[in-house]
């Protein structure tokens, strides 16, 4: 298949990129610096070669800014700018074309639901009402006009990505290796996470598959916080005993440690575990076990 990727550089792009070229698919990147080779595009001020997005089997937008640091006002409007510039600039260039792509895979975020306590959420709950959510919101409705044009749209709504490599896993795990990890909050709120090679997979799986609509790209087994950094420690061989208390949460992080560390989702992967997919990685010890170990 020929690919067309944005945001190839980021952390899930590099490893997609690199996957997809493994099993045989030409890639072609959509890049905002001359200095990375292919497609040369601003989505803020609308320039591209259109003629260049002529023919593609499927375009998968990863572009946006990274919602790691403090919500600022100016954060906050980058965060959904740099989303919605992107995907409302694609789905303007789509329309356009003679031979449009058929297929548009965009990233998302469990975030689209906010904070549920203990609800189970699958791809047809209801929307949260926090800053996150907004942003979900905002990123998949520019989509629309994509799906109208009769092109298959998915959204990959991604959990807590595990890797040592990078997001918001890689920051977590320093004050555990140090000693110094525990129960954030009450521990209550649920976590749901999701191995680095399966979200690789997931992504792989939504552009060779008829798949359309939301997907919740989260393993099948969520687990409440305390659970999770009791299993973190263990696997670290260090203790996790240390809490971090709501309000200590919210003065080091301000907003976005409410939305991301406090909130509680129990998310189920309905659409993946309806279509067949594979997981590599469905239990937690065993996935940080061979990250960490």
């Amino acid at each position: 298949m020929r690919i067309l990727i944005s945001g190839s550089t980021g952390f899930i792009g590099t490893a997609l990129v690199k996957k997809l070229q493994d099993d045989g698919h030409t890639i072609v990147r959509l890049v905002r610096d001359a200095h990375h080779a292919g497609i040369l595009w601003d989505p803020y001020k609308k320039t591209i070669d259109r003629s260049r997005l002529e023919g593609f089997d499927v375009v998968v937008n990863l572009s946006g800014e990274s919602i790691n640091g403090r919500w600022t006002s100016s954060k906050k409007k980058k965060i959904i700018d740099s989303r919605v510039e992107s995907a409302r600039f694609l789905a303007d260039c789509f329309r356009k074309l003679q031979q449009p792509p058929k297929a548009y895979i965009s990233a998302s975020a469990i975030g689209y639901y906010g904070d549920r306590n203990d609800e189970e959420l699958t791809e047809s709950s209801k929307p949260g009402n926090d800053f996150l959510a907004e942003v979900c919101m905002k990123w998949e409705a520019e989509a629309k006009p994509i799906a109208d044009a009769g092109i298959r749209v998915a959204h990959i709504r991604t959990g807590l990505v595990l890797s040592p490599d990078g997001g918001a896993f890689k920051q977590l795990l320093l004050p555990f290796k140090l000693g110094l990890g525990g129960p954030v909050g009450s521990g209550r709120q649920w976590w749901s996470w999701i191995a680095f090679s399966d979200i690789i997979k997931i992504y792989e799986f939504a552009i060779t598959n008829d798949i359309s609509g939301p997907v919740n790209a989260v393993a099948p087994n969520a687990v409440r916080n305390r659970e999770f950094v009791k299993l973190l420690g263990k696997a670290l061989h260090r203790p996790a005993f240390m809490p971090l208390p709501s309000f200590a949460v919210k003065l080091i992080f301000g907003e976005m440690g409410d939305g991301l560390l406090l909130g509680s989702q129990h998310v189920i992967p309905k659409v993946l575990e309806a279509k067949g997919f594979g997981f590599e990685q469905t239990d937690l010890l065993t996935c940080l076990k061979g990250m960490v170990g």
